[in-house]
């Protein structure tokens, strides 16, 4: 069966930029390259990755565009472009060269203004990735979800794939706030969900396969199985799970799925979101 790892990340580690990777998360304070992965892709048999930003710079585009060209299992990159740039539209027709480029996220979890995708200038910013066919990654910790929900109204026409489940905290098992607000986004038919990220929301060494069940269950039935897909979020997982842990989760979940079914969540959906050419 076919499969893709929508979410993964590479970063050739500098503690000056990278200081979200802090003294807590020190075996991720080292490179993470596309040689690292790639046995560990054919070891589980996936056949492609996006990857996905984790620095905030033009610089960071580069680097992910530069691995897509050398390694052909980068099927796709989500960047990363300053949404509030004067010369927005100009950087995106620049960008219409790179047809691994599929889309870009912006790192709303941590920006102080809890509602800053809802501001003017950010939404003409989101209207113009609309314009061009990106694709845009939501980031968002819980309290934002309602923001969210208000985003992707307002672009009915724009594809939008929330990240992580939108980062429920599975360790204290909050839930009932965390639904509400995932049924309410999930209305929106614009908007996937990547089934990514949940290991580093639980407890980091405690964590159990029943831990996550409430949550995949509420994502599957809120999304449907035509919204979702699997994301291993690589090296972030460490912190937590191996890749191979973080698979099993999702496999044991998808189990006594039917294979149509199996084939989207594993792969279909993130091809179809992010127009991956699997040629």
């Amino acid at each position: 069966m076919l499969k893709i790892d929508a979410h993964q990340h590479f970063w050739l580690y500098n503690p000056q930029r990278d200081q979200w990777i802090n003294n807590d998360m020190a075996i991720l304070q080292e490179d993470f390259m596309p040689e690292h992965l790639q046995p560990i892709l054919e070891h589980y048999d996936f056949q492609g990755t996006v990857v996905v930003q984790s620095d905030q710079s033009p610089e960071e585009n580069q680097f992910q565009l530069e691995n897509a060209e050398k390694h052909p299992f980068i099927k796709a990159v989500v960047g990363w472009i300053d949404m509030q740039a004067p010369d927005l539209e100009a950087q995106l027709q620049a960008y219409q060269r790179y047809p691994k480029l599929k889309g870009f996220r912006s790192m709303l979890q941590s920006d102080p203004d809890r509602a800053a995708m809802l501001r003017p200038d950010f939404q003409s910013g989101l209207a113009k990735l609309q314009a061009y066919g990106y694709t845009f990654d939501i980031l968002v910790l819980p309290d934002q979800l309602q923001y969210a929900r208000a985003l992707v109204a307002a672009f009915p026409e724009q594809r939008f794939v929330l990240n992580h489940l939108g980062k429920p905290n599975i360790k204290l098992r909050q839930f009932e706030d965390w639904v509400a607000d995932i049924k309410a986004l999930a209305a929106h038919e614009n908007v996937y969900c990547k089934v990514s990220g949940m290991v580093t929301e639980a407890d980091l060494t405690r964590w159990k396969f029943e831990d996550f069940k409430p949550y995949i269950d509420t994502i599957f039935s809120c999304f449907s199985i035509e919204r979702v897909m699997y994301g291993s979020d690589w090296p972030v997982c460490r912190l937590a799970a191996t890749f191979g842990e973080v698979m099993e989760i999702l496999e044991n979940h998808t189990a006594n799925f039917t294979e149509a079914q199996r084939a989207l969540f594993w792969a279909q959906n993130a091809i179809r979101f992010y127009n991956i050419n699997m040629d």
